[in-house]
């Protein structure tokens, strides 16, 4: 990967066309832009001071903060940091995390969604997995989060349709509106002395209060000061309103959807531990894998030791599989005359010679197995 600079003035436009694979933008203080990609796979053109890009592998932009960004394709995962022009992005295929930005468009991510600290609105029109929304001074706007939200100090009005659960921090100011349908539970947490009105309709609706009076239905509105926020709040599931603020961490329906996954102390830290979730279900799966490996060659040999026996006496039991099986990547049943020879691989050898060792075999029906395991006959 190589860098060069261009000189841009402190306001450029951006405009990436497409990204096939991660993309990095961070907002500086220097009047040029530094591009750091493999000079084959990126191409630029720069018109006055808009600037043209495309890249087909990885792209980590510095752009002047109060420039605007355009994005319209990124294949893989994208951060965004320290951009307070306007921004504008229209389909993530990964991951997308952004912090301390001005005001942004999304029309599409196709995976998780964090965003902490925006000056201005924020407007998202798709989001195909969980979100994230903290720290906005303007309104937000969520036409769909697919899975699950959070959102925590909104300074404007929020609208927001979720698939599933929704964790919402609300501090409600006069003569705003705050509107939440969630296909699942919501939870929303109160500051004290909140002047707002609810319109609340759930299957089970509880209002943990100071001097609201539990009532038993699934549709009803409660005022509390003067009443002057106006919050509309629609669960397919259980509603809850609270005013403690730990509410979410001991609900257990929620998990720690509000702890853990949304409280952002490092720029990057949920691409971290995003990638520590793949990395440990992929090992789940080959180790399942392996396992399934290991049983079928345990059964091959099995299959070959049975086919002596009427020659050699009984048929010796299997030995315990060693522990370094657990990542082993053993052949399928003994192949037919018409199959293609499989290698014995190092843990069958392994296995064959512990059986010989423990004289539970003799050498010639070692020399018989392994000639049988590689598909003679």
């Amino acid at each position: 990967m190589t860098s060069q600079t261009l000189p841009v003035g402190l306001t450029p436009r951006i405009v990436v066309e497409a990204v096939n694979g991660d993309f990095s933008v961070v907002g500086w203080d220097a009047q040029e832009l530094l591009i750091k990609a493999d000079d084959e796979n990126v191409r630029i053109r720069q018109d006055d001071q808009t600037v043209y890009f495309s890249c087909n592998d990885d792209l980590t932009l510095r752009m002047p903060r109060g420039g605007s960004l355009e994005a319209r394709s990124v294949t893989g995962d994208m951060a965004l940091r320290g951009v307070t022009g306007q921004v504008e992005l229209r389909e993530i295929q990964g991951d997308l995390s952004i912090r301390d930005i001005g005001s942004i468009v999304i029309e599409r991510v196709n995976a998780d969604f964090s965003l902490r600290g925006a000056t201005g609105d924020v407007r998202v029109k798709k989001i195909n997995a969980d979100a994230s929304v903290r720290d906005v001074t303007g309104s937000v706007q969520l036409e769909l989060v697919a899975s699950d939200l959070v959102v925590r100090g909104i300074g404007g009005n929020l609208k927001a349709t979720i698939g599933a659960d929704a964790v919402v921090y609300l501090d409600p100011k006069a003569d705003h509106e705050y509107a939440v349908n969630a296909g699942d539970d919501i939870l929303v947490v109160l500051p004290p002395g909140a002047d707002a009105t609810l319109n609340l309709t759930g299957d089970e609706i509880e209002v943990d209060l100071p001097d609201v009076l539990e009532e038993d239905s699934t549709s009803r509105v409660v005022k509390l000061g003067n009443g002057s926020a106006k919050i509309s709040l629609s669960a397919g599931g259980n509603l809850r309103v609270s005013g403690q603020d730990t509410a979410a961490e001991s609900a257990d329906e929620f998990g720690n959807l509000a702890g853990a996954m949304f409280d952002w102390d490092d720029f990057g830290r949920e691409f971290s531990e995003r990638i520590s979730q793949r990395v440990n279900a992929a090992t789940r799966r080959a180790q399942q894998q392996a396992e399934r490996a290991v049983r079928r060659a345990e059964q091959k040999m099995t299959r070959v030791m049975s086919h002596q026996a009427g020659h050699h006496g009984p048929v010796p039991p299997v030995p315990p599989r060693p522990p370094s099986f657990r990542h082993s990547n053993l052949g399928a049943n003994v192949p037919e005359a018409s199959e293609a020879r499989q290698p014995v691989s190092d843990e069958e050898r392994i296995t064959i010679l512990k059986m010989l060792q423990e004289k539970k075999i003799t050498s010639e029906e070692a020399d018989k197995l392994l000639s049988a395991l590689e598909g003679g006959e």
